[in-house]
């Protein structure tokens, strides 16, 4: 019995083992599991990773079945799908829930919820989170369904392939703008990080704001993923998330006010451009009930939003703001 199946065509004479690795980006870790417990096929022909392979022949890898963490639980928490298919799982997460388990939070979190979904569908495999947010964060997630994938999609990740798009809520005017200050953790603190000099590059861009009174909503995009990054940034401008206690926030809401709306990219394994999309929850709203980013989805709230901002992948990126390159991806209505 075998896991994620991978099916491609040579198209020049190459030893299999480059192959593999070169075109079908498996790693060597990958293929030594492949040796241990999967099957490579050509033609439909067992072959060791020396053959070489001519152009036009049928490479078939089927990576061995993988085995969950012991120490995972399934929860029957139901889930919110944005998303799927035979490799991606998108689901909308609600704030006040984690999203992998910890010391603090070792079962009632998104990814036991997940697990139990897969046992729900006869899907045995380990849980790969694509993208993390913080638990009172709300919000897109994506898991992969297989190694392989998530390998595929860590690429992706480290080429900027991936954008994430978040709202956000702050007290008082804020424009425009890019944020690039590298963030550390804090002196004496596990959790809490600050912007300092020999901290990781972190960059954030604030794409629209838009005034509410006394709050102004953000439209915001990440270039680099660091921990807690927006709002280690936005307490650096003096605008902490609303909520945000950790970070100097007022508490105007029982959580702090951001939320991943939007995950734009193209899918490594189809090709296809995907935009998945989770409308603010109804906690996310201004003073203003009529306002509320709750009742509108995030294209509808902007009124720029008939496209979304996603990084040229052959944009070289700079630290002045002027130096940042972008595509447009037409967002289907």
């Amino acid at each position: 019995m075998y896991g994620f199946t991978l099916h491609r065509v040579a198209e020049t004479t190459v030893l299999l083992r480059d192959f593999l690795m070169k075109d079908c980006n498996i790693s060597r870790k990958m293929l030594t599991q492949i040796k241990q417990g999967g099957l490579i096929l050509v033609n439909d022909e067992p072959r060791t990773v020396r053959y070489n392979i001519q152009p036009g022949e049928r490479v078939t890898v089927h990576f061995p079945v993988e085995q969950p963490s012991e120490t995972m639980v399934h929860s029957k928490r139901p889930l919110k799908i944005l998303y799927e298919d035979d490799y991606l799982l998108a689901v909308d997460k609600p704030a006040g829930i984690a999203t992998i388990p910890s010391r603090l939070h070792p079962n009632d979190t998104l990814a036991n919820a997940v697990f139990g979904y897969y046992e729900q569908i006869g899907l045995r495999s380990a849980i790969h989170v694509i993208n993390r947010l913080d638990r009172d964060t709300s919000g897109v997630v994506l898991f992969a369904k297989y190694a392989y994938v998530h390998h595929r999609f860590s690429e992706l990740q480290q080429n900027g392939g991936l954008t994430r798009t978040y709202l956000a809520l702050v007290e008082g005017p804020l424009e425009p703008q890019t944020i690039n200050a590298p963030i550390g953790r804090a002196p004496d603190s596990i959790m809490e990080r600050i912007v300092t000099a020999d901290g990781q590059h972190a960059v954030t861009h604030i794409l629209e704001a838009k005034p509410h009174g006394a709050y102004t909503a953000l439209k915001i995009a990440l270039e680099t993923g660091r921990t807690h990054q927006i709002r280690v940034h936005l307490r650096h401008l003096g605008h902490p998330l609303l909520g945000d206690t950790m970070y100097g926030g007022k508490t105007a809401l029982d959580r702090h006010a951001l939320h991943s709306a939007l995950a734009t990219f193209c899918h490594p394994m189809t090709g296809e451009k995907l935009v998945i999309e989770a409308t603010p929850p109804h906690d996310f709203q201004l003073e203003d009930n009529k306002n509320s980013l709750a009742l509108k989805g995030v294209r509808d709230y902007f009124q720029s939003s008939s496209n979304i901002y996603v990084f040229d992948l052959d944009a070289t990126f700079m630290t002045s703001p002027m130096a940042i390159m972008f595509m447009m991806i037409p967002v289907p209505p």
